[in-house]
Formats: structure tokens, C-alpha cells, sequence
């Protein structure tokens, strides 16, 4: 496994996961209210960034130190306040975070083991406090920087105050449209997936296999791995479809096969309390055929064929012929950069095939189809619109305002961030380690000077 890939799995839990290295040095360095601060946090997250980036310097423990005092600090004061992370989210945390780390080993549950030194339940309850802490500290930052706005006269200040030279200086950028469109299952195949359903239902209630079995050998999904079970969650987690038939079964019941936009399922209700169920379920995708796929591809060059000859707008062929489960669906087709929380892309920041199609081309211009993986790993097809382009550009306000108003929004935030732990600092019990005291960034954590008690 590449240092590129350990990181991202050590990031996922925000620790590099040593625990022999947890045992062997644990010490309670800090308090905050009712919250610890161990030397294994500071020393592992120390770790990971010395290992990212070697040339970190020598106060690298200090800021560490400083960050985990406010995260604390942010927890004391959720759970002063009641705020709660229910523990189906936490579960649906802890398995997010478990299912990507073994899609970056390729679903090898060995090496999993091997990485860690623990199973999958083990880790999960090892940092299943660490996490609820992690979810108590983004809601309780998210709650007092919810009223947090700036102005536009705010955003101009903010950047005449940067001094020309300091500018930064942004390469040329792109917005793209698409019209994404998923390829329907064709009826023989679609037939052959309901046909291994019925058999698999047939041999569980026969008592041939176990439904566990059954969903380990045969399921399509990620849940496979653990016998389908999808673990506790409230209505409104699943698809309308999936959440309909389950809700409707009694404990141990299986479902006939039930379709969702996933493909189809048997479903079997292992237990409920109240308003919440946990269950397993077997998926079953049908297969799509290469003639499947040329279909798609015929479909979607005649939706570009009407754009091209202005028999229809780009914003009317997304309404009309797009998939509604994209993001992109319900912004004009505009594809999102999750990088920026905005439209605009820097070209080297698109996905290869969208940066190669619309390299040369001239705004307004639309591709020919092309197939892409969805994030499940199927093949969709989409046509994409070069929209607008900006050349390369020192940093204004008329090409910039909003990565602008973003900048002057985060220093406003990080300083009525500040003002807020100063006047908890002053009422709340905190007690730093000696060897932090020497660290100049955390006097705003003392009184007078001195670490309190």
C-alpha cells in the first residue's frame, strides 16, 4: 500500500491508528472541562504531519496542542448544552469511514487486519467515542458560527487590505454543464435478476443457506461483506421503495424481491425498536449489455443534436432528459466542484475525460457522449456544455468576488472563533501539561499567565 493511501486511511479517523504506540505512552496532558487530552493524540497526529510533510517545524506540537484544546473545549460545551450525535448516525459514521478504507484495500478484510492488528468491530468500537467527540465538535462550531455573514462592503475591505503583491494570482478556470444519462436495464436482464432473487429466497426459507450466506456469496454490495446487514436507521435513510417494504416486515421476515434504483433486493427485518429497524439485505444489479450501452449513447447524441440546433436550450435537455439523482441536475446541469463548494474548476482539477474534451473547445460547444463510472461503478453516459472560461488572472474583485467573500467569511469566523473560546477560556476548568507551557499560542488558554488550576 502506497504512503499516499495510508494517509488517506489515517485521516478517515483523524489518527494514525498505532495502538500498541497508544498503550505505551497514554498520559492525560490537558483538560478541558470535563475533557482529556492524551499524549497519544498529540504524538499521533505530530506523526502524521511529520510524515506528510517533514520540513514541519519544531512548534508543530504546540499548534497540535492548541487545535485539540479547542475541539475539546467545542465538546464540553455540546454536551453542556445537550447537543447529541444519535447512535444510528454514529453507526452510519463509523461504517462510511470503515467501507473506505477497505475500498482503498479492494474489500481485503485480511489486510485490513494485518494494517490495524484489530477486525473491523474492533476498530469501529475503539474510535467510536473519538468520532462521537469529532461529530459533538463540528456541531457545536457549526452552532456558534451559524450567524456568521459577511457584507459586501465587508468583502471590499477585506480585500483592499491585501497589499497588491500578496494577490494571488488564479490560472484559467472553466464552468462545464452536463446532462448525465443512466442506461436503462433491458427486460431479459432485468428478468434474470429477479429469477436468482426468487431462488435465493426459496433456498433461505427452505433452510438451504442462511440469508447471511446467501448475501455474502451473492450480494452486489458493499454490505456483502458482513452478511448485508445495513445496520439501525430511522425512516428517511433508505429509498422510498426499499424503506416502504421493510418497514412493513416483522422481525425475521424476509420480503419478496423488492426494485429500488440500486436493483433489487430481498430484504429481511432482523430487529425494530420503536421507529427504527435493522436490516439485511441481498442486491442483486442487473447486468448492462453492450447493446444496452450503445442505445445510451444513441440517446443522448440525439438530446445533443436538438441543443446543437437550438431546437431546445442546454438548461430544458438536463430538465427533460437528465438523471435527477446528480447533483448536477438541480443547477442547470452545472457541475459542482466539491473542492471549492462553487462552479468554477481549475482545468487541471477536472475529471481526464471532461479536461480533454473541453480543453479546445469554444464556450457554448458541447461534446459528443462518452461513458464515465458512477460513484457505484456503473457506466452512465453524459454530454458535456463548455459554459464560460477565464483566462489566467492576478485576483479582482469583478472575476473573484465570491472566493473572495469565502476568504473574508472564514476570517471572520476563525476570529469570532477566538472571541467565543476566550470567554468560555475564562469560566470553564482547563489544566495544560509543563511541557506545554513553554508553548507561546497557548497563553490564551492561561490566566495571567498561568495554566489554570
Amino acid at each position: 500500500m502506497n504512503k499516499q493511501i495510508c494517509f488517506l486511511i489515517a485521516a478517515l479517523f483523524c489518527v494514525q491508528m498505532s495502538f500498541a504506540q497508544r498503550e505505551v505512552i497514554d498520559k492525560v496532558v490537558a483538560m478541558v472541562g470535563g475533557e482529556i487530552v492524551l499524549l497519544s493524540e498529540v504524538e499521533e497526529q505530530n506523526s502524521l504531519l511529520k510524515a506528510q510533510n517533514p520540513n514541519l517545524g519544531e512548534g508543530l506540537r504546540c499548534d497540535i496542542m492548541d487545535q485539540l484544546l479547542s475541539s475539546k473545549l467545542l465538546v464540553n460545551q455540546a454536551k453542556l448544552d445537550s447537543i447529541l450525535v444519535a447512535d444510528e448516525e454514529l453507526e452510519e459514521q463509523l461504517n462510511a469511514r470503515i467501507d473506505r478504507i477497505l475500498s482503498y484495500m479492494n474489500g481485503d478484510l485480511e489486510q485490513f487486519e494485518a494494517y490495524y492488528g484489530q477486525t473491523v468491530t474492533q476498530v469501529k468500537e475503539q474510535f467510536r467515542e473519538d468520532l462521537r467527540s469529532q461529530l459533538l465538535s463540528e456541531r457545536m462550531r457549526s452552532q456558534v458560527l451559524s450567524g456568521v455573514n459577511v457584507t459586501p462592503s465587508e468583502v471590499k475591505n477585506f480585500f483592499n487590505q491585501i497589499p497588491i503583491d500578496s494577490l494571488p494570482y488564479f490560472s484559467s478556470e472553466v464552468e462545464v454543464g452536463e446532462i448525465v444519462y443512466v442506461p436503462p436495464v433491458n427486460a431479459e436482464e432485468r428478468q434474470k435478476s429477479i429469477t436468482k432473487l426468487e431462488g435465493l429466497r426459496e433456498q433461505i426459507t427452505t433452510s438451504a443457506t442462511t440469508f447471511e450466506e446467501a448475501a455474502k456469496r451473492f450480494s452486489d454490495d458493499g454490505s456483502a461483506r458482513i452478511g448485508g446487514d445495513l445496520g439501525w436507521a430511522k425512516r428517511g435513510k433508505f429509498v422510498p421503495e426499499f424503506e416502504a417494504a421493510a418497514y412493513q416486515l416483522e422481525p425475521g421476515e424476509i420480503s419478496q424481491v423488492i426494485e429500488t434504483e440500486f436493483g433489487f433486493h430481498l430484504i429481511q427485518l432482523l430487529e425494530r425498536r420503536g421507529n427504527t429497524i435493522r436490516v439485511r439485505h441481498i442486491l442483486v444489479r442487473p447486468e448492462i449489455t453492450d447493446n444496452d450501452l450503445e442505445l445510451a449513447k444513441q440517446h443522448l447524441d440525439s438530446v445533443r443534436t436538438l441543443i446543437v440546433n437550438d431546437s431546445i436550450t442546454f438548461s430544458i435537455g438536463v430538465k427533460r432528459f437528465g438523471n435527477e439523482d446528480v447533483q448536477s441536475f438541480n443547477n442547470d446541469g452545472r457541475m459542482m466542484n466539491p473542492a471549492t463548494g462553487n462552479t468554477f474548476y481549475e482545468v487541471a482539477d477536472l475529471d481526464p475525460d471532461v479536461y480533454f474534451a473541453v480543453d479546445t473547445m469554444k464556450i457554448g460547444g458541447i461534446t459528443a457522449p462518452f461513458p464515465f463510472a458512477s460513484p457505484s461503478g456503473e457506466t452512465f453516459y453524459r454530454i458535456v456544455q463548455l459554459q464560460s472560461r477565464t483566462l489566467p488572472h492576478r485576483a479582482n474583485l469583478q472575476q473573484d468576488y465570491n472566493k473572495i467573500m469565502l476568504a473574508t467569511k472564514e476570517s471572520k469566523q476563525n476570529e469570532f472563533l477566538s472571541e467565543w473560546i476566550q470567554k468560555r477560556v475564562a469560566s470553564t476548568y482547563i489544566q495544560i501539561d509543563s511541557r506545554f507551557q513553554t508553548c507561546p499560542n497557548l497563553a490564551k488558554w492561561k490566566e495571567d499567565g498561568i495554566a489554570k488550576p
